[in-house]
């Protein structure tokens, strides 16, 4: 009886070792909600719901931090995980956070030459704005929230691109959206933007703190950066918009291809009228 027991255990054990190895691994994604000065208070919010997309999909394995240890490709005490563990990183960050020179290169360089994402959520454009590699690679900082937190009407310009397709045409969100400055639609591709077209919310654009004199109000962008893949949106302050489905949908679709699991046409193009 007793190896008759051993006979089936053995049998067991290799059937869970043979399905373990016929499964495609998971992606390996790292989430840094580190905040300088102002707190948003969706940050826990969003990074839970990161952390559960990727838990339910099956399609990536999350790693939560509030600090900047791991960005580095330097060994790490007790075999902690560095960058050389991940395919992507998410900032949902602000401020200038604490990273010395050699974890910024290898932070850029885990992106431009390894070819991994960066997802860049809200305030990530106000993160690191007295670095301009930084900026380069995100594709523009924050400048400005004209309007605050309002009912803000949404264009899409890139229906076709991971995520994209949940959102209509035309929509309207409230949140706060963010005035980009530094950012130039020949580096970047425009996926979304306000629409100044709108009548039902109109956009007020002689609101002092209005500085682009062109209309052009990215909300979500794309781009490649080197060999790497690197998406940002300001969308995501307002901490209910998180258990939006189409916000959901959004970063769900960014996260896929910043991990390399789709793909999608990134190039520079010019502004996509009505």
């Amino acid at each position: 009886m007793r190896i008759r027991l051993l006979l089936v255990l053995f049998v067991f054990l290799c059937g869970c070792l043979s399905a373990a190895q016929s499964s495609p691994s998971r992606k390996q994604l790292l989430v840094i909600g580190e905040q300088k000065g102002y707190r948003h208070e969706a940050v826990s919010h969003a990074m839970a719901t990161i952390e559960r997309m990727g838990r339910e999909s099956g399609l990536w394995d999350t790693t939560l931090r509030t600090d900047t240890e791991a960005l580095t490709k330097k060994k790490l005490e007790y075999n902690a995980k560095n960058l050389n563990d991940f395919d992507a990183v998410v900032f949902f960050t602000g401020g200038e956070l604490e990273m010395d020179a050699q974890q910024k290169a290898d932070f850029l360089s885990f992106i431009h030459e390894d070819g991994k994402g960066f997802v860049g959520v809200h305030s990530a454009t106000i993160t690191f704005t007295t670095w301009p590699e930084y900026g380069e690679m995100i594709g523009g900082y924050f400048d400005e929230h004209p309007w605050g937190t309002f009912d803000a009407p949404l264009l899409v310009e890139d229906p076709g691109f991971p995520g994209m397709q949940q959102w209509p045409r035309n929509s309207v969100l409230r949140d706060e959206v963010y005035q980009i400055k530094n950012y130039s639609r020949d580096k970047v591709r425009v996926l979304m933007r306000l629409d100044t077209q709108s009548e039902k919310p109109r956009l007020d654009l002689k609101n002092k703190n209005v500085h682009r004199t062109d209309g052009d109000f990215a909300v979500a962008w794309a781009r490649r950066y080197g060999k790497g893949r690197v998406f940002y949106s300001s969308l995501g302050h307002v901490t209910e918009n998180w258990d939006n489905p189409a916000l959901r949908e959004m970063y769900g679709g960014a996260l896929k291809w910043a991990l390399g699991l789709v793909d999608a046409d990134a190039k520079p193009r010019a502004m996509r009228e009505h």
